[in-house]
């Protein structure tokens, strides 16, 4: 797992919620979780996802023709590498523990609103839409905003769903 103080710039979150049970969860449903600390995506990652996914367009890696052409005047993050930092972020605002296992089920209603340029740093705010019990399983709805810190806009938001199977 990776470094949470080499990932994160300020790892300040007011404060870490622990879950351990639908109840604990049942108490949060239709409410913010909370913020996440802030993330700073450097060129070096930009080029690191580039290499992971083959990904390797000129408007993320070729920074002197991004100078010249790209509206932008930088190059920019994939908006998948934004998207692929809520893990890190999501375990920055809640710590769900006493499980057996859990999964990503999904994502909905994905919208990348803002390219996230070089040198930018990114945040999360997350609020639990929706709880379902599944007879041994939580389902949980959460509406993720990403956040450009330099700018307050947003990079993307969307509704991630979580599945939990509790001890």
């Amino acid at each position: 797992m990776a470094n949470i103080n080499y990932l994160c710039r300020k790892y300040k979150p007011k404060t870490m919620i622990q879950i351990n049970s639908y109840e604990d969860f049942k108490q949060y449903e239709g409410q913010e979780l909370g913020h996440s600390g802030s993330i700073h995506v450097t060129q070096e990652r930009i080029n690191q996802f580039a290499d992971a996914t083959l990904d390797h367009q000129w408007i993320h890696v070729d920074e002197e023709r991004c100078r010249q052409e790209s509206p932008f005047g930088q190059t920019i993050a994939h908006g998948y590498l934004t998207l692929s930092l809520l893990p890190v972020m999501w375990g920055q605002i809640v710590n769900v523990g006493n499980l057996e296992r859990q999964m990503n089920y999904g994502m909905d209603k994905l919208k990348f609103a803002q390219p996230v340029l070089s040198g930018q740093h990114v945040s999360m705010t997350a609020r639990l839409e929706e709880l379902v019990n599944l007879r041994g399983a939580i389902k949980t709805t959460v509406k993720i905003t990403i956040v450009i810190d330099e700018t307050g806009k947003k990079a993307l938001e969307g509704l991630a769903t979580f599945v939990y199977y509790f001890k």
